[in-house]
Parts: structure tokens; sequence; C-alpha cells
């Protein structure tokens, strides 16, 4: 266990009794021997790291991001989410923490385990079903009496917003995550024990004049399998070993293969004043600064690449490549 850190306040408490002589030095000296006892409460295991839960936040960061988006753009709204705190607690202590009557989404995230739980809660559920509807985003909390239209526009809302999810865990792993409840009295959902941990991300939300909490809550048997993954040693190691696999190789190569590109064989060029230009006419001659004894340049994409010869084949024009143009290839000649 690693020792407790004073505060300012209790250092400057601190060293003012020990200058007044309220308390001894050699006291403390003889109380730093005494074995310490630091009471642990097995109900609140921490069965996450410090470093795990950081890069819990920083997937749910991403995901706040791309929900203050989607929401705009669906709510046509000004909308702002952003991760207030993750916490480890106990799953009862999450249940008592949330209001009695809420909107509570839950959803399966296979291929890992257990099920997720989404709290809306119901400042802004209202204040997102009140633009659905074309009103100003005001909330009314009316909870316990949602009509079957106003719990299917939610739940269509909640469903198509599960592609965010997807895409922010998708630096973690792969999931496919699919609304199977929904629910408005906490009390009903029992999808673990009282006493298993759970992480509860809590986002802080503002629709309009709304604002609210958005929590989510994963148990500890969904997070099981994919904990190694949420070190740092995991994602350092992941942004070192970048290099490509031959197949991927091959498949840019392939795809490469298959791009357009201009080409174009200058024949020659000539200068003329403005005037004989305007005077120009049928059948007069202007001479090219090109020698026919000299090859013609073949460009690609306007880059000079290669010499080469004009002739006809099967009756159509072609040049024959002679020679590639070594060096100054972005030099227009």
């Amino acid at each position: 266990m690693a020792d407790e850190v004073l505060s300012q306040s209790e250092i400057d408490a601190l060293l003012s009794a020990l200058s007044s002589g309220e308390m001894d030095a050699n006291q403390l000296k003889e109380e730093e021997k005494d074995k310490k006892v630091k009471v642990y409460d097995f109900k609140r295991a921490l069965r996450f790291s410090k470093d795990q839960i950081r890069n819990i936040s920083r997937i749910h960061d991403n995901f706040a991001r791309l929900l203050s988006t989607y929401f705009s753009a669906q709510l046509r709204t000004y909308v702002d989410i952003s991760v207030a705190s993750v916490d480890q607690i106990p799953y009862e202590e999450f249940i008592r923490s949330i209001p009695a009557m809420t909107i509570l989404n839950v959803y399966s995230v296979a291929p890992l385990d257990g099920r997720i739980i989404f709290e809306f809660n119901p400042n802004i559920a209202y204040a997102m079903l009140d633009r659905i509807l074309g009103g100003k985003g005001t909330s009314v909390n009316n909870i316990e009496n949602l009509t079957e239209i106003e719990t299917t526009l939610m739940s269509q809302l909640f469903v198509k917003a599960l592609d965010n999810l997807q895409e922010a865990w998708s630096s973690i792993t792969e999931i496919d995550p699919i609304l199977e409840d929904f629910e408005v009295n906490p009390q009903f959902l029992q999808l673990v024990s009282p006493n298993e941990t759970v992480v509860v991300v809590s986002l802080d939300t503002t629709i309009g004049d709304s604002s609210g909490m958005i929590n989510i809550c994963i148990p500890h048997v969904v997070l099981e399998p994919i904990i190694p993954k949420l070190s740092v040693h995991y994602w350092m190691q992941n942004e070192s070993s970048k290099e490509r696999k031959p197949e991927e190789y091959e498949l840019i190569t392939k795809n490469i293969k298959k791009a357009k590109m201009d080409l174009s064989v200058v024949l020659g060029k000539s200068s003329i004043s403005v005037e004989e230009l305007m005077f120009l006419s049928a059948k007069d001659t202007i001479i090219l600064n090109q020698s026919i004894e000299q090859p013609l340049v073949l460009q690609v994409d306007k880059v000079p690449k290669f010499y080469v010869q004009p002739g006809k084949k099967k009756n159509r024009l072609a040049v024959q490549i002679l020679e590639e143009i070594k060096g100054g290839d972005f030099n227009d000649e």
C-alpha cells in the first residue's frame, strides 16, 4: 500500500504543532515504528488499476466527442458531452446512485460476455424527445407515463448511437453492440451480483438549455477478457509494432496498380507574339523548337518520365519508349 499524501494545510498544522511544543518529535518517531493498519472494504474491491481506468477514460473521451457530433446532427441543436468521471464501484452502489425512475438501455456487446447499461438522466432524455418532436428541447420529467410512441422514438435514437460506441472501442477490440432492453426502473435490472465490481463512466451532457448525466455501467465480467489490452504496455507495444504484413503490402500494391494516370507526349514548343496570334489564319505554319532527330518527352501527370519516339500501331498514333529520364523528374522541360 502506498503512503497517504498530506495536504498543504495538514503539513502546516503539523509544523505548527511541533514548533509550539504541542507535539513531541520523539513521540512521532515511536508511532512511526508501530505497524500502520489501513481499513480495506472487501465489498468495494478495486479490480482495475489506475492505468486501466485512465485508458477506459481515454476511450470514452473519444466516444463523448463522437456522441456530441451525432446528437448535434440528429437533434439540430447545441450538444456538448464530456467525461466527468470514471470510477469502479459495487453494482449495488451504482443502482442506488441513479434516480428511482430513469431511462435505462441495456446492450449486449458480443463477442464479450455480459451486458452494459446506459442510464440517461430524465432531463436529458426528455430534452432529446422534445427536439425529435419539433420542440425547443424543453425537459419535462414525466417518465412514469411514457407512451409506446415515446419509447419507440427514444429507442431508435439510442440504437443509431451504437455505431459511435463501436468506433470508440475499435482501438481495443471489435464489438457488436445491440439494444436488448429498455427499462425505467433500475430495481428491475439485476445484471450481476450486488457486490460485483463495475466501472461507471459518467458523461456530463448539455443539450440546448437542459443538462444532466449519462452514466455507462460496465461490469467486470465484460472487461475481463480485454483487461491486458487496457494496460499502457499493450498500447505502447501496439504503437511500436506498426510493420505491415506481407498480405497488406500485396493488397496496397494491387490497388496502386489499378490507379489511373494521365500520359501526354510533348511534340514541341514555340513562342509567338500576341499580334501574330491575332492574325493567325488557316494554313499558317508554326515552327516548333523540337527537331525530328531528337526524341520526344512523355509526361506522367505532367512530370517528365521517358524519352520516346512517335509512330503508328494498328493505324493508331503511338509512341515507343526509348529511355527513362534520370534525375530532375519534377522539372518541366
